[in-house]
């Protein structure tokens, strides 16, 4: 039977990433910590995520099919939701639709370091555009994430 963790004793790897590699440079000083991942889940991720002063959390983009939600531990990063800027406190969270075509990002403009929870749940089918970038990713059945171009060529 599992037992209760120390959230920040899971590994992370700082600027680990699924992108391709012309994109990952960008996550570069985000360490992602797979809470959900310890524990077997299935149905929905869970990170605790920590962005370095002058990261970001991903490239803009939303889902077609996957809710996300956010909530600020500490830090105060910037949401970039669409066209307008947000500044976030701790204590702060954020719900992203499925569906809701309006792009977003977090960015650490600060000093210091941000640290929140991400959570969204594992769709087979989701989509992700990025209206900013040449790529699509597609979540498959087999619960991996393919990147191509927004043309559907092979990265």
């Amino acid at each position: 039977m599992a037992r209760p963790i120390a959230a920040m004793s899971v590994p992370g790897q700082l600027g680990k990433s699924i992108y391709p590699a012309i994109f990952a440079g960008q996550v570069a000083g985000r360490t992602k910590r797979k809470l959900g991942d310890v524990f077997g889940l299935q149905g929905f991720g869970v990170n605790l995520t920590v962005l370095a002063p002058g990261s970001v959390s991903a490239l803009r983009h939303y889902h077609l099919e996957q809710d996300e939600f956010i909530y600020i531990l500490e830090g105060n990063p910037s949401l970039q939701l669409g066209d307008e800027q947000l500044l976030m406190n701790p204590g702060e969270c954020f719900g992203f639709r499925a569906g809701e075509t309006i792009a977003h990002q977090l960015r650490n403009d600060s000093d210091q370091d941000v640290i929140y929870l991400e959570i969204g749940d594992r769709v087979p089918g989701d989509s992700a555009e990025f209206p900013n970038d040449d790529i699509k990713a597609t979540f498959s059945a087999d619960r991996s994430w393919k990147f191509t171009h927004k043309d559907e060529r092979d990265y």
